[in-house]
Order: C-alpha cells, then structure tokens, then sequence
C-alpha cells in the first residue's frame, strides 16, 4: 500500500497519499516551489501500522506548488421580507494546488 498521513494546512485537516494533488488555502510561496508539512498528525508507511502524533510527529510531508487560482464564484443573498432589503454580494476563494511528493 501507499504512504498515507493527515496534514493541517490553513485550518484544516487533509489525508494524502504520495502521488495526490490537493487543494489547500492559499500559500505565500510562487509556483514551483518546495513546501513542506510539519504539522503532520497521522502517518502509516504499510496501511496497517499507524503512528499518531501527540501533537505533531517527527516527520515531514514535502510537496510542489503547481498553480494558485480563485475558486467559483458563490453568491451571497441578504433579503429580509416587507421591508424592501435586498443585498447581494460574490465571493471567490483564493487557493492553492499542491502536488505530494513524498511522506518522509
């Protein structure tokens, strides 16, 4: 089986495997460049045997930065009834394409 492990990135958690390509929020670093994980919270080399960390493990997940983009655009609708209130706003989520390259 694949390495695995559970990453935290911009206040999430996301299970990667060596290989996958991930949509994380933004980071401040150009395309094509290095990125390592340290705050890696789960890993299993075999799929069977699992280490956990207490709260970060030892190792370290490294990955390449393949583009940055804006998500869809999701609308946002404030209407109150009787009252003639109507508002509507757009937002776009910035974030960031990483490739995983390897599960140290």
């Amino acid at each position: 089986m694949a390495k695995i492990a559970v990453i935290a990135s911009g206040g999430k958690q996301y299970k990667v495997k060596e290989g996958d390509t991930v949509k994380l929020e933004k980071l401040d670093q150009k395309e094509k460049s290095k990125v390592d994980f340290d705050t890696l919270l789960v890993a299993s080399t075999d799929g069977k045997e699992f280490s956990l960390g207490q709260p970060s493990l030892g190792k370290k997940v490294s990955g390449e930065i393949i583009e940055h983009g804006r998500a869809d655009k999701v609308s946002v609708v404030k209407y109150k009834s009787k009252t003639r209130y109507t508002r509507t706003v757009g937002h776009r989520q910035p974030f960031t394409k990483v490739k995983i390259t390897a599960i140290a």
